[in-house]
């Protein structure tokens, strides 16, 4: 049995280290084209001043900023990636309309990372296009249901609701449809998995599989806070809405 009962090992580790090498190349990019980026050089003044770090401290803090900008961009790929291994999955991978499909439980999913990737004017077309999706009767997709996953909820608590956004044209919601739904990554991590606290056990496992990989252990002070801080962003597994 591998270290995840709903995946296997080799493709958690290779979705893992593909991440991390994404992490390692946007560090170095940000080293590198530093000087050719523009800065806001009141900014950093003020940074200096207020945050009482010297400008080694600042640096350091802003190459790292750089990196993380451009790392936070693939981690809802990595999830669509991981997810597209369970058995029964698809990952339709990048420059599809959605992101994965299981076609014996007739589910479609869009995956994004937090619940603010989107912006707020661009969610009445994505709902446009899951309706058609799923609505269409020459649509693949007909009868399916439609699934806009938001890893990271905005409140800390389990959602698996309608999807109802502004409609611009009409400057009103969308009307409720039981095959459209907004959820978050955990209530979504479940019913790929049929385990409730399958992306809390990915989250436990990644120390192991991080130090397999990079040989950079993480000790368990560390281990503690990053559990603490993952309670804040999902809350308890039956907090539920």
């Amino acid at each position: 049995m591998g270290l995840l009962s709903w995946i296997s090992d080799d493709h958690l580790f290779s979705t893992v280290e593909k991440l991390i090498s994404v992490a390692e190349k946007s560090l170095k990019k940000s080293e590198t084209q530093f000087n050719k980026n523009v800065l806001d050089p009141f900014s950093a003044m003020f940074q200096i001043a207020g945050f009482n770090i010297s400008h080694e401290e600042w640096l350091v803090a802003e190459k790292t900023r750089q990196a993380q900008k451009s790392l936070q961009n693939h981690i809802g790929d990595f999830h669509q990636i991981i997810l597209g291994g369970v058995e029964g999955w698809d990952n339709l991978e990048t420059g599809k309309i959605m992101d994965l499909v299981n076609h014996e439980k007739k589910i479609i999913a869009e995956i994004k990372n937090k619940y603010n990737t989107v912006k707020g004017s661009d969610l009445s077309g994505l709902y446009q296009a899951m309706e058609n999706l799923v609505g269409n009767k020459y649509s693949t997709y007909k009868g399916y249901t439609a699934y806009y996953v938001t890893i990271i909820p905005k409140k800390p608590t389990r959602i698996n609701i309608h999807f109802t956004p502004s409609d611009k044209e009409k400057g009103a919601r969308y009307s409720e449809n039981e095959a459209i739904r907004l959820i978050d990554g955990a209530s979504f991590y479940e019913i790929v998995t049929g385990d409730q606290d399958a992306l809390l056990d990915l989250y436990h496992i990644l120390p192991i599989v991080i130090q397999n990989i990079t040989g950079k252990e993480i000790n368990s002070d560390t281990k503690d806070i990053m559990t603490k801080y993952f309670e804040l962003a999902y809350g308890s597994s039956d907090s539920e809405v």
